[in-house]
């Protein structure tokens, strides 16, 4: 029966996993915000960004995003990394030669595994979404200056029933050009709203239309019909709609991003998938730590007369294909080929298949 009370050994390969895991990971965001001054300093001094901004809005928040980014790639080489200097040192085989079970030494990479996992899940769920709001706005202002938003042919499903569509939107003056608003009951038309501006009113949380025509449409010959100048209504359609992107998923925390899914597939709307895959992603990368551990222990735990190169070179090169095969799954998406949970998936279980069959080898 294998036991599993802490050992010694347990907490001298834990601390060596965590601490190994944080400092490199500390020292590649180091190298990359130095990087990313050299190429964005000329945008910040253009643009008159102030350094408190700079250093708190921007870079603070950069942080867990590349820590989340860089984490899967990390957890491998870390393990690789470490694990290999111990068999090197012939430290492996005077633990299995003291009795300990290959499968007993996993339990203290799993446990720094699971940290690791569900510190990336904590990051991707609460953290990193306000952070990305706040980074991704000085972004706008300062290094990647965008023009007045203006989105053309939008149709909408904004509750059971009702059904809007926009010619055009200016972000600039908050206007929706060409607006249609249509209710419908029982696959039948009731009523037909139709304006040729409609414009955001903060204040209200409505929209003032203008030149506006309503048309009321009953069983019988008598459709009712009446126009004027100026109209006021409060809809289910706001202003931050219009400035949804395949970028907003990101600065969305779990709740806000379910809610949103939920919007936009009463909708119908097929920036969906952008949501579907961030809700995926976020879920699916912190798995891939339990995955990367079992797969570098079961790569680096036999010594070789290479020693650690070329454990480190396997490594890196199997970690790489799985962050690469990963971002391709996302194309599968892209296409309709599969939906965003299968094929967001696909990766961790591939590699997970991999996982097995390496470690199964491992021990003999």
């Amino acid at each position: 029966m294998m036991e599993f009370k802490p050992r010694k050994l347990d907490l001298y390969i834990f601390k060596k996993f965590i601490g190994t895991f944080f400092i490199a990971l500390l020292l590649i965001i180091g190298i990359i915000i130095i990087f990313d001054i050299s190429e964005k300093i000329d945008d910040f001094v253009k643009n008159e960004a102030p350094l408190k901004e700079i250093i708190f809005d921007y870079y603070l928040n950069m942080i867990p995003y590349y820590v989340n980014m860089f984490s899967a790639l990390f957890v491998f080489i870390t393990v690789i990394f470490f694990t290999s200097r111990m068999a090197a040192n012939s430290e492996i085989i005077a633990i299995l030669s003291g009795g300990i079970s290959y499968h007993r030494m996993m339990v203290p990479y799993m446990v720094a595994a699971a940290v690791i996992a569900l510190f990336s899940l904590g990051l991707n769920l609460y953290v990193i979404p306000d952070a990305n709001a706040t980074r991704i706005e000085f972004e706008a202002q300062y290094i990647k200056h965008h023009n007045a938003n203006k989105t053309k042919n939008i149709h909408y499903q904004i509750a059971p029933g009702q059904f809007v569509y926009v010619e055009t939107f200016s972000g600039w003056n908050k206007t929706a050009y060409k607006f249609t608003l249509e209710s419908i009951e029982d696959n039948r038309l009731v009523s037909k709203l139709s304006a040729e501006s409609a414009v955001w009113d903060s204040t209200m949380d409505g929209w003032h239309l203008r030149r506006y025509h309503l048309r009321n449409y009953t069983n019988g010959l008598e459709d009712s019909m009446t126009s004027g100048e100026k109209l006021d209504t409060v809809i289910a359609l706001k202003l931050v709609d219009f400035y949804r992107n395949e970028k907003t998923v990101e600065t969305l925390n779990a709740r806000k991003l379910n809610e949103l899914i939920e919007t936009q597939r009463m909708r119908g709307d097929d920036a969906i998938i952008y949501s579907m895959m961030e809700k995926n992603k976020r879920a699916a990368l912190p798995f891939s730590a339990f995955i990367l551990t079992i797969m570098g222990v079961a790569l680096s735990s036999r010594k070789k007369r290479g020693g650690i190169g070329l454990n480190l070179g396997i490594g890196i090169a199997l970690a790489f294909s799985y962050i690469l095969f990963l971002r391709f799954s996302e194309m599968f998406v892209y296409t309709g080929a599969l939906p965003p949970f299968i094929a967001l998936w696909i990766p961790n279980l591939l590699y997970s298949i991999i996982a097995a069959v390496l470690y199964r080898i491992a021990p003999k």
